[in-house]
This record gives structure tokens, C-alpha cells and sequence, in this order.
């Protein structure tokens, strides 16, 4: 019995010690991930008065904030009473497999460093890349996110975007607009041309220099080609080529041009 409530009084001893120091440690936690928030919010308002670019905004705040993490769990493990130096010990002989199984990890926190740095694209552009199409809305420590132009939310790492070869509709203050109008043979070539110069000409948000192209592009199967090449701002392009793919209908049909679609001329005999 003596020995009975020797180990009982062991581990009422025990009880109280670990579960004093595991209280601490969740306060410890709840406390600091609080702060943690709070530093975040505080140096992301601190980036935005000092106008940072709003690409690196996202990525120094999951920065900082994954550091004060690390350092906060730290010192949880430290307030239960494990020995730092036990624990960095056990750390660096697991660094070799900790490394292999977060090299995808690492090579997307890499990644988006190397976009950081490069700067094929910012946030607010419209980018074809790893495969997807959309506006740039977060540069992440290891994700780029993009929105559709349907609203569609698409995160691509970090590492896939800077392996990959990117196209950025956004980077130039101009575009070009290219277009082709189809006539019938039997339709005046000169005629279309002229009446395609004088929608072009007419529009004010097709810019003057560079100048625009209209030319005979191909003789095809069933039509002549023609293509247009207007040059906009960059905000203009979707708007003008819209508005030029009805305009061009609209005037064909006044002046009785025909605009052919393929057709298949089908001779029947009957045998005697």
C-alpha cells in the first residue's frame, strides 16, 4: 500500500508540473498567434503607406509571418520544457529527409523569389502561364494565385511559373488587334477595302502610330482574306475588337458585300 501511494503521490507530482507547463504553453500559443496577426496586419498597412508594389505586399507578410511562426513554436516546445538543443540536435540529424520530402516546397519558396526579382509580372496583369489563363491577384510565398476572366480562382506554385515560359498581355501600354475579314470572289476587293479603312479610321480609340494594316492575307477556298491589324491601348483591345467584328458586319451588309461560309457543292447523276 505504501508503495501504491508513493506512485500515486509521483504522479500527482507529475500531473501538476507538465500540466502547469502545458497551461503556460497554450496560453503562450494563443497569445502569440495573436501578436503574430497583429505584426502582420501592422506591417502590411506599413507596407501600403510606404507604397510598395502591391506584388511583394502578399509575399513579405507570409514571410514574416511563417518566420514569427517558427519562432513561436519555439518557444511553445521550450515554455513545455524540451531542451532546445535536443531539439535543433534531432532536427539536423532528420534535415536530410526533412529536405527531400519539402523540395517541391522550397523549389516553389524559390520560385517566387526568382518572380519577385525577375518581375515577368506583377499583380493586376493578365498572364498565360503553367498551363492557365488569368489576372494576377496574389504573388504567395510559394503560390501565385489568378482569377478567370469567368471568376474562377486558380493557384499555380511558385515553382511551375518560374520553370515555365510565360506570356503577359498586360507588360506593353499598346496592343495589336488582328482580324480577318472574309469576301466572296465575286465581291469588289477594293470596294471592301475601303469601306474596312473607313471603320478603322473612324474608330478614335485605334491609335494613329503605329499606323494600322489592311491588306489581302490570303486567297482561301471559298473567300479572300483580308486582315486587320489596328493598334489600341491595352484596355481597348477586347472593347474594339467586339465592336469591330459587328461594325464590319453591319457596313458588308449595306453595301451587299457577302461574307462566305464553307460550302459543298454535291452532283448527283442517275444512271441509265
Amino acid at each position: 500500500m505504501e508503495h501504491l501511494e508513493q506512485m500515486k503521490n509521483l504522479l500527482m507530482d507529475y500531473a501538476v508540473d507538465y500540466g502547469l507547463a502545458i497551461l503556460k504553453a497554450i496560453i503562450v500559443l494563443v497569445i502569440g498567434l495573436w501578436i503574430i496577426r497583429a505584426i502582420r496586419n501592422g506591417f502590411e498597412k506599413l507596407l501600403s503607406k510606404r507604397n510598395v508594389d502591391a506584388s511583394l505586399k502578399p509575399f513579405l507578410g507570409s514571410l514574416v509571418y511563417n518566420i514569427l511562426l517558427v519562432l513561436l513554436i519555439l518557444s511553445v516546445l521550450s515554455t513545455i520544457g524540451i531542451q532546445m538543443t535536443s531539439f535543433i540536435a534531432i532536427v539536423g540529424a532528420a534535415g536530410l529527409a526533412i529536405g527531400l520530402a519539402l523540395q517541391g516546397t522550397l523549389q516553389n519558396f524559390a520560385g517566387g523569389v526568382v518572380i519577385l526579382v525577375l518581375r515577368p509580372f506583377k499583380v493586376g496583369d493578365y498572364i498565360d502561364g503553367g498551363g492557365h489563363s488569368g489576372t494576377v491577384k496574389e504573388i504567395q510565398i510559394f503560390n501565385t494565385v489568378l482569377i478567370t476572366p469567368d471568376n474562377k480562382r486558380i493557384t499555380i506554385p511558385n515553382g511551375t511559373l518560374s520553370n515555365d515560359s510565360i506570356v503577359n498581355y498586360s507588360s506593353e501600354p499598346i496592343r495589336r488587334v488582328d482580324m480577318v475579314f472574309g469576301i466572296g470572289y465575286d465581291d469588289d476587293i477594293k470596294t471592301a477595302k475601303d469601306l474596312l479603312e473607313s471603320i478603322v479610321t473612324s474608330d478614335e480609340r485605334i491609335l494613329k502610330d503605329p499606323a494600322h494594316t489592311i491588306a489581302v492575307s490570303e486567297l482561301g477556298d471559298s473567300s479572300v482574306n483580308f486582315a486587320v491589324r489596328p493598334w489600341v491601348k491595352k484596355e481597348d483591345y477586347w472593347s474594339v475588337f467586339f465592336d469591330l467584328q459587328e461594325k464590319v458586319k453591319l457596313e458588308f451588309d449595306k453595301a451587299g458585300i457577302s461574307i462566305p461560309y464553307p460550302q459543298r457543292d454535291i452532283h448527283v447523276y442517275n444512271e441509265k
